[in-house]
């Protein structure tokens, strides 16, 4: 792939310069680079031009937003706008948000009514995110979110994903229409592939309904029968009508689990505790399971913890 040419270091904005005299020397060059790239657009077409920096207004203004909670841990709740106060999985949304919230979580979700409005009833104020959504009709923030600083608006749905994924440590996924529908595909997609970080995911609806158990075989019927999809992408997810079971999948992920990424095709995972005799034992015939095998050599262990 052709590179750009030229040198960004005759063209540095006065600010970056005064930028680089009280920030380390690593920021600073990607903060040049920026600004290179932003000169480099100068001969793209104003309508372009303005889908470039509203892109980045928004995503400047999110990470900001969620930089002051960096440490804590997140779920994201999705589900539909449309559903009422009555429908049988409201309170089952609202109760998952609490016990999430008592497990140390905040919680994410639209900003919009339905299912979101139920997690940040559930949540409270203090606890909840909202990234809404600008729309002609229908998105308008919920009561329990509206007017809060950690609510954030977005003209962009990729913007709006891409802080989704970035900003949670988990996905609980309640019934909902083709927005819904688009977030669970999303989510599973980045993490078939390795896009994103290893979260859990849940897909909860009320007992007695098989809204995600049709879904489930729908995956099992059409996409895996006709080699779509792997045997082992069912096990990117959950789908659950228990609370407790969907509370468990999300809180014991993290018991141990501290965060991977891959490195020249391998899968490397830290842990906060080093793995037991036993346990080593176990996953050690993991070994030679392809690119995204655990590598456990002894050193690999010792620097998992940090």
């Amino acid at each position: 792939m052709p590179t750009e040419q030229g040198s960004p270091s005759t063209q540095i904005l006065p600010d970056v310069q005064q930028f680089s005299a009280t920030d380390g020397a690593t920021t600073t060059d990607l903060i040049t680079a920026f600004v290179a790239t932003v000169l480099r657009s100068r001969d793209l077409e104003r309508g372009d031009l303005k889908v470039m920096h509203r892109a980045v207004r928004e995503l400047r203004y999110a990470l900001s937003v969620f930089a002051r909670y960096r440490d804590v841990r997140k779920v994201t709740v999705f589900g539909s706008a449309r559903a009422p106060a009555s429908h049988p999985a409201y309170g089952l949304a609202k109760a998952f948000a609490q016990r999430m919230v008592q497990a140390g979580f905040m919680v994410i979700t639209g900003g919009g009514d339905g299912f979101m409005h139920a997690a940040q009833e559930g949540a409270g104020r203090e606890k909840s995110f909202g990234l809404n959504i600008l729309l002609p009709f229908e998105q308008a923030a919920n009561v329990v979110i509206a007017n809060d600083p950690k609510l954030v608006y977005f003209k962009y749905f990729f913007t709006r994903k891409l802080i989704f994924v970035k900003e949670t440590h988990a996905f609980a996924l309640f019934p909902g229409g083709f927005g819904t529908h688009d977030e669970a595909f999303e989510a599973l997609t980045l993490l078939q592939t390795g896009k994103s970080s290893l979260v859990p995911v849940v897909f909860m609806d009320a007992p007695d309904s098989t809204y995600w158990h049709d879904w489930y075989d729908f995956l099992r019927h059409h996409m895996l029968q006709s080699g779509f999809i792997s045997p082992s992408d069912l096990h990117l997810f959950k789908v659950t009508c228990d609370l407790d079971e969907a509370v468990e999948e999300i809180t014991t992920f993290y018991r141990n689990y501290h965060s991977s990424r891959y490195v020249k095709g391998q899968l490397l995972i830290r842990l906060q505790r080093l793995p037991s005799t036993d346990m080593l034992a176990r996953l050690r015939p993991l070994g030679n399971c392809g690119p995204a095998s655990l590598d456990l050599r002894d050193k690999v262990w010792t620097r998992l913890r940090r």
